[in-house]
């Protein structure tokens, strides 16, 4: 009776969110395939040492006074074997080879993001030959379905790691490299991804969040994030915006359209359209946000965002101007 449960427990993991067995992107199809195929392989290699484990001792215990003969024809068994283990290894070693260009299959010129890992958080920036269209954004990046989209990974402190599971295999983020990896979504959806590199305190909240769109619905994103950030429209956001200014929030963080140019911390511009904050650590609530600003270092500590004093006031005023920056 408990056998179903553990069974429906085990293949829960083959589907739905961070599942690299349900696969959207051709990147993690060929990655699921050759899943698929080392667990067959593997599967009849084990059914076939386990049938001669059980046929060589049911024949020797029939056969007790052939044993040298027997064990003249084990040793070809065993030689045979060897040989099979050989070309086994050979196979599967070729089929993973053949299976990893896939991460970095994209074709033509596709549209390029520079993913930058830090501690804890992601770092997207969306290139353009014109400088004007170029952004940021952290943690949610965005792409559009059927389009190969080639990401530039790299690391400003430690070894961080990219992993989609639904959409591709893992790619390293090394400091003082540039690794690349293409993206390729099959259908709209929300894919969570996660940093697969042990990389300090907060690993484990290193989330992200891949949002693929139709082409048009990914067009008007774009337009919206190109442009700057959203002017206060009541009184108690206008007060946060001061507040904003006034503290060292401007000093790390840029809200593009106001004095806000800081570069150690996310771009803030768009903050309030995001899902999440945190890199995946709480839902975009303005009392969330509140929480964040008034504790950063309970909610996620170790992190680089310092405790910045301000009054109840000044923190209501603060996440009615964050939330408003949508």
């Amino acid at each position: 009776m408990k056998i179903a449960p553990a069974c429906v427990l085990l293949l829960s993991g083959c589907a739905g969110a961070q599942s690299a067995l349900d696969a959207d992107g051709p990147s993690a199809l060929a990655i699921q395939n050759l899943i698929f195929l080392f667990f067959t392989v593997c599967g009849v290699v084990f059914v076939l040492v386990m049938g001669v484990m059980v046929w060589a001792l049911v024949r020797g215990r029939n056969e007790p006074a052939r044993r040298p003969q027997t064990e003249h024809s084990m040793g070809r068994v065993v030689a045979g074997a060897v040989v099979a283990t050989f070309l086994v290894i050979a196979f599967l070693t070729a089929a993973s080879f053949y299976a990893t260009p896939s991460l970095d299959r994209g074709k033509g010129d596709p549209p390029t993001i520079l993913v930058r890992g830090q501690q804890w958080w992601w770092q997207f920036s969306y290139l353009d030959a014109d400088p004007a269209k170029a952004f940021q954004t952290a943690n949610e990046l965005h792409i559009p379905v059927g389009t190969d989209v080639r990401l530039r990974l790299e690391a400003s402190d430690v070894i961080h790691s990219f992993w989609v599971p639904n959409l591709t295999g893992k790619q390293d983020l090394v400091p003082g490299r540039e690794n690349v990896l293409t993206l390729k979504a099959a259908k709209p959806g929300v894919y969570r991804g996660q940093c697969a590199e042990f990389c300090g305190l907060q690993h484990s909240h290193m989330a992200l969040l891949v949002i693929a769109e139709e082409p048009a619905d990914y067009a008007r994103w774009l337009d919206v994030q190109r442009g700057l950030a959203t002017a206060p429209t009541d009184g108690e956001a206008a007060a946060g915006k001061l507040v904003f200014m006034s503290k060292s929030c401007a000093a790390c963080h840029t809200i593009r359209g106001t004095e806000a140019a800081g570069t150690t911390g996310p771009d803030l511009t768009h903050v309030g359209s995001r899902s999440t904050i945190g890199a995946g650590l709480l839902d975009n609530t303005r009392g969330s946000v509140a929480a964040w600003i008034a504790d950063p270092q309970t909610l996620k500590p170790g992190n680089n965002m310092p405790l910045v004093p301000v009054t109840s006031e000044e923190l209501r005023q603060l996440s009615a101007y964050m939330k408003g920056l949508q």
